[in-house]
């Protein structure tokens, strides 16, 4: 009888997940950026009843080195379900961009022979390919009639997190607020982050993939500087504390309350 339950129980968690699943993919419009001989493959999501005649807010999310590919899906997998849920009390532009699977979103060297890994930031250097063309993606978009200037937003995790970073530094005036988890850059990049720029900074104490000093050291250097950063450390979490920050009842509201 135990058994029984047991099996019937994990049947419908798997269903629950699959039609999760099902719905962002419905959702989350597929969509392909092209300039000059390269593709950006990027899912969308629109507010109910979008009209080009009203102005909506834009979240730019990047995701994690592991949502790395070609199949335009996986990127969803960590805070597609976040915005989704919430859509209808912060209706918003939503834009998931795909990195492929040899690339990064920031300059930044990876040695994974050591745990946690090391890394060597060069955020000052030009952009990665796929950072390239999400700026310049974020260039068309937030050219639209549509989209509100002053409310533009970007977050992101682990890879996208430091690609969080590193776009703040390339394009200062395009964010009105940034949420960055675990993550990490070159702390000098902050010295040219817009004054008072409002960031939150999650990362997990437990962390052995990236250490959480890379948060800690962002955080101070940007307040350091006369940005405005606030930090969450969850003194448990290893390198999945993106699920503590989405769990954060205060993540979307405090997000969407800023502006330019």
């Amino acid at each position: 009888m135990k058994n029984k339950f047991l099996y019937r129980l994990v049947i419908f968690l798997l269903m629950v997940s699959f039609s999760v699943i099902a719905q962002e993919q419905e959702a989350f419009k597929k969509e392909h950026f092209i300039k000059d001989a390269d593709t950006l493959n990027y899912r969308i999501l629109f507010p109910k009843d979008f009209s080009e005649e009203k102005e909506y807010p834009v979240v730019l999310f990047l995701h994690g080195a592991g949502e790395r590919g070609s199949d335009n899906q996986s990127q969803l997998t960590h805070g597609g379900e976040l915005f989704l849920k919430n859509q209808e009390e912060f209706p918003a532009i939503v834009i998931f961009p795909q990195a492929p699977k040899d690339d990064y979103w920031a300059k930044v060297e990876v040695n994974r022979d050591t745990v946690p890994f090391q890394f060597d930031f060069m955020n000052k250097k030009p952009a990665t390919k796929s950072l390239q063309l999400v700026i310049d993606l974020m260039d068309v978009m937030t050219s639209k009639n549509y989209v509100n200037k002053e409310r533009i937003y970007v977050g992101g995790l682990s890879m996208g997190g430091m690609g969080t970073f590193e776009l703040i530094y390339k394009k200062p005036d395009m964010f009105a607020a940034a949420f960055a988890i675990c993550g990490g850059a070159n702390p000098e990049i902050t010295k040219d982050y817009p004054k008072g720029f409002n960031i939150w900074l999650f990362h997990g104490k437990k962390d052995d993939v990236v250490p959480s000093k890379h948060s800690e050291e962002m955080a101070r250097a940007i307040n350091h500087y006369g940005g405005n950063a606030k930090l969450s450390l969850y003194q448990e979490d290893n390198h999945n504390s993106w699920d503590s920050a989405f769990a954060e009842p205060d993540l979307l509201p405090w997000l969407f309350s800023n502006s330019k």
